[in-house]
């Protein structure tokens, strides 16, 4: 089990890094060179924009590759999704500027977007469900957590490249060639993950089910036949992580830049700060979840993120660093209480047979309701107006408020309580 958390939480951090430096890049420099021709808050959100585009893809990539896993196992999924991410990201390093080559460079930053959800809506799926069905049954969400670490590392690795190459090149020098080298790495990392991963096993499950004859011919199908309801509900009920995450680390970003006017290393060192203890936390809280239940954590998670994001734009508004890392810390741990189970909670919301795509799809489809959307919102809301953007706080506090309804119609899954899905009764585990 250690060995195979392993590779799924360095396998997910890769993808993950990939993943958030393009959100980095959007919120300091993307604008600019890749929309010269809007104004500053037009370009910023023309950038957000291109950033959404990796949401919106994602839901088809837990689809697609969902449908790899149910129908051909898990282990193929983690390959290919962090091959596709990996080449998007590399690509992205290499586009030419607006001024280069005009309207086509942002038409490629689209493209190669898209590519990178479409590579990451399959890698949580697989890297997940690999784990949750080798772990012991009493330990499962505290394995099943070591994948949800993945993306507080790849966020660390996203912005501590981008703090050093701030720190150590001119602004020039870091708008010219410097926001590229991220990208570039990007390739290594792929190829240390695909090394690693080599070597792992099949879910014991998935092989259980292929020698009874019992895989999914169209797990798609029966996914949005069968379990629709539950779909949108953990769809629903994970949108306040994305929201949360994204409004401290991609639009708080912008904000405290252009608008308060604090040093982009100041806002990445505070947000890096938060982000750093809520990876350290995560297996310690999802050992909660083991003890008291998936869903328990995921309303505490929820109320306690409807009572923080007031507070949290009240401290960031202060623009002083101590109280805004406060503000992000207590934001993050709220967040990290929903998201330290869901990778136990939501495979085990699923028949076996379409658990793969079911658990993704709607992981992902969170991720167009809170991710996408939050920073195009909070910009729009927050841009030229002075004083503490209580709209975003607004915002964010009725996301959590529906996410909280939405887990209180899900289940307890909690080994030894009756498992039922909202939608359809699940089958027995294969032994």
């Amino acid at each position: 089990m250690g060995r195979l958390a392993a590779a799924s939480l360095v396998g997910t951090a890769i993808e993950f890094f990939d993943f958030y430096v393009y959100g980095t890049a959007a919120a300091l420099v993307l604008g600019p060179l890749f929309f010269p021709t809007f104004s500053p808050v037009a370009g910023t959100l023309a950038a957000f924009g291109t950033f959404a585009v990796g949401f919106l893809s994602r839901p088809i990539g837990s689809a697609v590759f969902g449908h790899v896993g149910d129908r051909y196992g898990r282990r193929p999924v983690l390959f290919v999704s962090l091959l596709l991410t990996g080449f998007a990201t590399v690509a992205v390093g290499f586009v030419p500027t607006y001024d280069s080559i005009g309207i086509a460079a942002p038409l490629l930053l689209l493209v190669l977007r898209f590519l990178q959800g479409l590579g990451l809506g399959g890698e949580w799926g697989g890297a997940v469900l690999l784990t949750a069905e080798h772990a012991p049954e009493r330990r499962r969400a505290l394995w099943s957590s070591f994948p949800q670490m993945g993306p507080s590392i790849g966020f660390l690795l996203a912005n501590g490249v981008v703090l050093a190459l701030t720190a150590g090149l001119s602004d020039a020098e870091f708008r010219s060639w410097g926001w590229r080298v991220p990208f570039w790495a990007a390739g290594l990392l792929a190829a240390a993950g695909l090394a690693l991963r080599s070597s792992l096993a099949e879910s014991p499950q998935f092989e259980a089910m292929t020698a009874a004859g019992k895989t999914a011919n169209a797990p798609v199908r029966e996914v949005f036949r069968d379990h629709w309801r539950t779909v949108l509900l953990t769809a629903g009920g994970l949108s306040v992580g994305y929201a949360v995450f994204y409004a401290v680390s991609t639009w708080s970003l912008s904000y405290g830049t252009k608008q308060l006017g604090v040093p982009s290393a100041v806002m990445l060192t505070c947000v890096m700060g938060a982000v750093a203890v809520k990876g350290m936390l995560t297996p310690f809280v999802a050992m909660l979840g083991d003890r008291f239940g998936r869903r328990t954590m995921c309303l505490t998670g929820c109320t306690a993120s409807a009572l923080w994001m007031f507070p949290m734009v009240a401290l960031l508004s202060t623009a002083r660093p101590w109280l805004m890392f406060l503000g992000f810390l207590g934001s993050s741990l709220a967040f990290i209480t929903v998201f330290s189970v869901v990778a136990a909670y939501l495979p085990e919301l699923y028949e076996p047979r379409v658990r793969c795509t079911g658990a993704a799809v709607g992981y992902n489809l969170a991720g167009v309701l809170g991710g996408a959307l939050t920073p195009i919102v909070a910009t729009a809301v927050s841009e030229g107006r002075s004083g503490p953007p209580w709209g975003v706080a607004a915002y964010l506090t009725v996301v959590a408020l529906v996410s909280l309804g939405c887990f209180a119609l899900l289940p307890e899954t909690l080994p030894g309580r009756a498992v039922a899905t909202a939608g359809a009764k699940p089958e027995p585990e294969p032994a």
